[in-house]
């Protein structure tokens, strides 16, 4: 059918299809492995590794090796170099994904469309980088879908696509994700056919790589004190990643186990660091605590819409296996969590969010071709007859039974908001300048929202836009603790207008989370159509020459 679902991780990534039996599967790499390290090296500017092997060269070539390029998704500024060549974070994303896409391709598969996942938390610019990334490597993004959402679609399968999934009773459920170098939590709703997201909170710079990074600093005190006429591991490049490799193979050990070895080798001097799961958890206690509170605030806001219990807590992200993550949810909200496939659950999800799209896709084409998809509404405000004759063509087509693509229609995922959004207006109080919000986190999707304003003086021949995304945890009307989106005006109005002349702000989001904007002065009739852009606002010369990087960059095994 032909879209496929992508997890692009922080530290891993993986990538999943709908078999020939209708369940999702992970699709395995040339070594057999589900999921590739997010790990690139550049040996020389004209070649790239992606995972494993690059991964296991960090130490050998730190300085050409990029790690947890996610976190940097959406950043204007920032860019990796090596050899002399810089790369942005979604032209970085877009050789893993290119990666992914090969390995596929080994397997037999020829990956053209995607849904590829974003943290629930991405904000516009970050999910822009993400369908950038995408278009790099040559995808056809079908759509970029919540992790969390993807985790509910592969847990709630059965519920969604089984015929007499209608006796399985509704459930509230929470969704701890805690991923490599993000968090997320999330408060969904599982009904018969519906997946509806109530209330969304997270961080997207707190994952399981500062648990490394807390553990390698101790490990790094704990060798000076041993070797106290020896270099820092940590002021030496090659040092540094060694000690982060250290720390991630402590950390997954202690999942296990309550105490381990590890072998620290520096600047001629060896160490055999003991450590032990207490120490670990006491070192990183407050990064656990943040994730906690971040669930409190998510539980907070699923309660101002009416919901005040979950039924069950699912652990989603490899971090989430260790033990206090357990322990602690467990003593602060009263459930124990589930493990629920969290290495793998989010590709799989979102293999059936694109086996959904495509179904949909190809029964509009159907009704479309024949004349019978109405005007308005969407597939299922099509005459029944015409529908049931349409799903009837497309699962002959392809081999399905009618009634899965019939179910498949019916899914329903309706999502929020994760961050408030607004414009920067003149305070009549105070003559400064403050946030007004259209947008508010956890607002369901889609939005279409239109708010008037006033000019501030008669021949008023300019009107500034600038668009602001909310960057804490509260909405504030201080400009500052916003984050711009978008700058633009209305230029050329002719005179003749009064002062407090009417001007009309609407945004639009879909379930993509992508922001669209218009201005429009009433009285001239000047319209400005604005839409936010990835990144550094990526000039179309800078678009093609990353494009063209990324094509040229050819693919060597590790």
């Amino acid at each position: 059918m032909g879209v496929y679902g992508i997890d692009l991780g922080t530290t891993n990534s993986a990538i999943a299809a709908i078999d020939r039996d209708g369940r999702p599967e992970v699709i395995k790499d040339w070594s057999g492995a589900p999921t590739t390290p997010s790990v690139v090296l550049f040996p020389s500017a004209h070649d790239h590794v992606v995972g494993e092997g690059a991964r296991r060269q960090a130490r050998l070539d730190p300085d050409h090796v990029c790690t947890l390029v996610k976190r940097r998704m959406g950043e204007v500024d920032w860019r990796y170099v090596a050899h002399g060549r810089s790369w942005s974070a979604p032209a970085v994303s877009a050789l893993i994904l290119k990666s992914l896409m090969s390995d596929a391709e080994f397997a037999g598969e020829k990956v053209e469309r995607a849904v590829i996942t974003v943290p629930a938390y991405f904000g516009d610019e970050e999910r822009r980088a993400t369908i950038q990334a995408g278009t790099y490597a040559g995808l056809d993004v079908a759509g970029v879908l919540s992790e969390p959402i993807a985790a509910a679609l592969s847990y709630g399968f059965s519920r969604l696509t089984d015929p007499l999934a209608t006796a399985t009773p509704d459930e509230t459920v929470l969704v701890y994700d805690l991923g490599g170098g993000t968090f997320d939590a999330t408060v969904i709703e599982l009904a018969d056919r519906r997946i509806s997201v109530l209330a969304v909170d997270g961080d997207h710079q707190l994952g399981g790589a500062d648990w490394d990074e807390r553990l390698a600093l101790h490990l790094s005190r704990r060798f000076c004190t041993e070797h106290p006429d020896a270099e820092d591991p940590l002021d030496d490049s090659a040092g540094a990643q060694a000690l982060i490799l250290a720390a991630e193979r402590v950390k997954h050990e202690l999942t296990e186990t309550e105490s381990t070895s590890v072998i620290v080798t520096h600047d001629e001097q060896r160490s055999v660091i003991t450590v032990t799961r207490t120490e670990l958890e006491d070192l990183t206690a407050g990064l656990l605590t943040r994730t906690l509170d971040l669930t409190a605030s998510c539980l907070a806001g699923a309660a101002e819409r009416g919901v005040h219990q979950v039924d069950r807590i699912l652990l989603v992200g490899g971090s989430s296996r260790m033990p206090a993550v357990t322990r602690e949810l467990t003593a602060r909200f009263g459930l124990i969590p589930e493990l629920s496939d969290p290495d793998l659950a989010v590709a799989r999800g979102a293999a059936i969010y694109g086996d959904k799209l495509e179904i949909e896709r190809l029964v509009r084409a159907d009704l479309q071709s024949r004349g019978r998809l109405p005007g308005v509404g969407g597939l299922l405000d099509t005459d029944p007859a015409d529908l049931h004759s349409a799903c009837g063509r497309v699962a002959e087509a392809f081999g399905l039974p009618v009634s899965g693509v019939r179910r498949m229609l019916e899914i329903r995922v309706d999502t929020v908001v994760s961050r408030g959004f607004g414009v920067l207006a003149v305070s009549t109080h105070t003559g400064g300048l403050q946030v007004s919000w259209l947008v508010e986190r956890n607002q369901p999707l889609p939005i279409r929202v239109r708010r008037s304003f006033g000019t501030m003086r008669a021949d008023q021949d300019r009107i500034e836009l600038t668009v602001v995304e909310q960057a804490g945890q509260d909405l504030s009307p201080r400009p500052e603790d916003t984050k711009v989106l978008i700058e633009g005006a209305i230029d050329d109005i002719p005179p003749g207008f009064e002062e407090n002349s009417e001007v009309q702000i609407s945004f639009e989001m879909g379930f993509d989370g992508v922001l669209h904007v218009t201005a429009f002065h009433v009285s001239a009739g000047l319209p400005l159509t604005l839409t936010a852009k990835t990144g550094a606002t990526l000039s179309q010369s800078e678009v093609a020459r990353e494009l063209d990087q990324v094509q040229r960059s050819r693919r060597r095994d590790g």
